[in-house]
Order: C-alpha cells, then structure tokens, then sequence
C-alpha cells in the first residue's frame, strides 16, 4: 500500500469528544480515493459507487498528523475497486481500514462508461513502481 497524502488534525476537524471527526476523515478518504481513480484513469470523469463496512480502529487528537493510504485491488470495465488505510503518521497506529471502495467512469450524461484500463496494465504499474 502507499501512503498519498498527509493531514494535519486541527480544531475544526474535532468532534464534541476531542477527537477526529469522522465525517471529516471520510470527506478526505473519497477525495483520496477519486484523485487516485482519476490519475489512473487519466479522467475527471469519475463518481463514487461503493464504500465497503468502514472499521474505525483508533482515533486521532488535535495535533496528529495522519496519512492516507490506496491500493487497487482490481479493474472492471468501467469501475476501478481499491481499498483504503488510514494510519497516524508518527505512530503507525491504523485508525481506519476500508476494504473496498469502488470508482466508476461516467460519461456527460452520468451514466457508467468503459474506460480501457486492463488487469495487465495494472499489474504493469505494479511491477513499474516495486
């Protein structure tokens, strides 16, 4: 799995108990997870379809830094599935895991759409980035 992108957790991410909102890491996850759909699939075109159960392990305070990882699971003809992990930085301590989250290609009229990308390519980048 990599790591994409970091948070900072600051007072307006908070909940009533001190802790991170989950709202909040959930908006950032589906952000994550569509910029990673979309360089992938070179378009902007792209919509969430699925989130699987989501496990929150721990929380974060004011003041953690977290950080968002992805990893594609698979490719079908016009969705790309991938799940997700979110671990505090300095810690390493998984504060929530998404086992599958689904994209889906759209066209102008939002409805799904092919997009071309194989399971070899994507073993291809696999290997390029080992």
């Amino acid at each position: 799995m990599k790591f994409y992108s970091r948070k900072l957790i600051k007072p307006e991410n908070l909940n009533a108990n001190n802790t991170l909102f989950g709202g909040s890491l959930l908006r950032w996850i589906d952000e994550e997870a569509c910029i990673y759909t979309m360089t992938r699939l070179k378009s902007q075109h792209v919509v969430t379809k699925y989130m699987s159960e989501i496990d929150f392990k721990s929380s974060a305070k004011q003041g953690d830094v977290i950080e968002l990882g992805m990893e594609l699971l698979s490719v079908g003809r016009t969705s790309m599935t991938m799940r997700c992990l979110v671990r505090n930085l300095f810690t390493q301590k998984t504060i929530i895991s998404i086992d599958k989250i689904v994209f889906v290609q759209v066209d102008e009229n939002e409805k799904p759409m092919p997009h071309g990308i194989t399971e070899d390519d994507i073993r291809a980048e696999k290997e390029r980035n080992v």
